[in-house]
């Protein structure tokens, strides 16, 4: 696993960092939003704070074009989105239905497509999505039905960290998205690997090992990053990236308790102080 990505230094590439999901209740008792706030209201105070956000929601339910389009309009000009592949294509996947149901998931992404605002389509794959012959050919398949859409790939399976992935990521201009979660044996290493030079994608799950094993959602994404554990972060995997692609999505997803946009509120200070 000595893949290394073109060192062609970009000096001139953008970063833009947010958090999986905006629309959290907890949020507003956090402070993070007003009192009161309606979840309707949360995108344009998010939109203050951060300039991309990560749709979760796209991973429960197919998004449609028309709420697509109300969202948008509800955001600043140039703000971004990046939609998580719905779950029908990646976790419950029918062998029958899937490629339908991709060609639904482009047409409800069409609108943020169109207004130059889809910064990337994130196919997370489950974990137990391991590298063999039948999954890496629903893989190859998924992603020819999905191409000219700016694709991620978030492996959580160990077995795809792998040279032979990176260099067909790279082949078909591919990100894959570098994690930050707990050290469990089966899991993804954290790897500063660039495949696509148009862009990177970093996601930040916070290391809450018995919460991992819990199975429960509020417990695994309960997660307060330390300002070192950034700092290393920027340091040995984001400043390295940097060099080889043009822009850098970076999301928090530790939600719980609106420790996501505050972590993610300490590394853009720590990026800005790094020079980033």
């Amino acid at each position: 696993m000595n893949h290394q990505s073109s060192p062609t230094r970009r000096p001139d590439c953008r970063l833009l960092v947010g958090t999986s999901g905006y629309s959290y209740a907890e949020w507003v008792e956090a402070g993070f939003y007003p009192e009161d706030t309606p979840s309707g209201d949360m995108l344009p105070l998010y939109a203050g704070h951060f300039p991309i956000v990560e749709l979760n929601y796209t991973w429960y339910q197919m998004p449609r074009a028309e709420a697509m389009e109300r969202m948008r309009a509800r955001a600043p000009e140039g703000f971004l989105f990046a939609a998580k592949l719905t779950r029908v294509l990646t976790h419950e996947v029918d062998p029958g239905a899937w490629p339908l149901q991709a060609e639904r998931f482009r047409d409800g992404v069409t609108p943020l497509l169109q207004a130059g605002q889809l910064a990337a389509v994130l196919i997370q794959l489950p974990p137990d999505f391991v590298r063999n012959e039948a999954n890496r050919g629903y893989l190859a398949r998924l992603l020819d039905a999905l191409a000219g859409l700016p694709l991620a790939v978030e492996f959580r399976h160990r077995s795809w960290a792998h040279d032979r992935v990176f260099v067909e990521l790279e082949r078909r201009r591919i990100a894959l998205v570098a994690v930050d979660e707990p050290e469990l044996p089966s899991l993804f290493p954290p790897l500063d690997v660039v495949t696509n030079p148009d862009f990177f994608y970093i996601r930040f799950h916070g290391r809450n090992l018995k919460g991992w094993h819990s199975g429960n959602m509020q417990q695994k994404f309960d997660y307060d990053y330390t300002d070192a554990e950034l700092q290393q972060w920027v340091e040995e995997r984001i400043a390295p990236m940097t060099n080889r692609a043009r822009h850098g999505f970076i999301f928090f997803n530790n939600h719980v308790a609106a420790q996501a946009p505050k972590n993610a509120a300490t590394l853009v200070q720590l990026l800005r102080a790094s020079g980033l």
